[in-house]
């Protein structure tokens, strides 16, 4: 994809959608902190349906540890792999109110220091929460960097360093969001829904998916 081809497609993407935001719901930096840990390999749906309880109940680190790891994980037992996870987010938890005044780092390095925080996560957060252009590569983005010819790369982290060399500045704030909608919704794993694409006159898969 040409530099001339990614300004296009992304002021396309743009257009339709001037302030896309997470599918994930919160009204605190950790909260979204708690919500996107807990929402690997599942739905934002899901991580949803659990945080609507959870939150209520207990929406800082403080009152996340005086729920227990047993209370805890009777919040989020809907979600996969939630007992990984509650383990995970007490000790995040648990670390935040012991360094960092039960405040969320502002960091990539501390973010990604905490229990089940990866790179992906600190990317989200530091994006979502702080403003900042980074470039969380999920399985969404992954996918669509490769097959639109916009980041071709083997691992994430190719693809995540592809797209902040190529996508102009202008964009950077809210790309994450508008390629995992794009990818979660159009640009789909099997079958790619092309005739609703928006974008297709930009995209470098040689066999687009006709109308049904």
């Amino acid at each position: 994809m040409t530099p001339a081809a990614i300004r296009s497609f992304f002021k396309t993407l743009r257009a339709a959608n001037p302030l896309p935001v997470t599918e994930l719901e919160y009204t605190s930096v950790f909260e979204l902190l708690a919500a996107v840990l807990l929402s690997a390999q599942a739905t934002d749906v899901g991580v949803n349906k659990a945080t609507r309880r959870l939150f209520p109940v207990a929406n800082t680190p403080a009152r996340i540890l005086a729920l227990g790891q047993d209370g805890l994980e009777s919040y989020i037992k809907t979600i996969g792999l939630y007992r990984s996870k509650a383990k995970h987010l007490m000790e995040t938890c648990r670390i935040l109110v012991q360094r960092h005044g039960g405040q969320v780092p502002r960091t990539r390095e501390e973010l990604e220091a905490l229990p089940g925080v990866g790179r992906k996560t600190a990317n989200v957060v530091l994006n979502v929460a702080f403003g900042e252009p980074t470039m969380a590569v999920d399985t969404h983005i992954f996918r669509l960097g490769n097959r639109t010819g916009l980041a071709p790369g083997k691992t994430p982290y190719e693809v995540e360093q592809q797209l902040l060399r190529r996508i102009p500045a202008e964009f950077m704030e809210h790309a994450h969001h508008w390629l995992i909608l794009h990818g979660r919704y159009i640009c789909l794993a099997r079958k790619p829904r092309c005739w609703e694409c928006q974008v297709s006159a930009w995209c470098d898969l040689p066999d687009k998916t006709p109308a049904p």
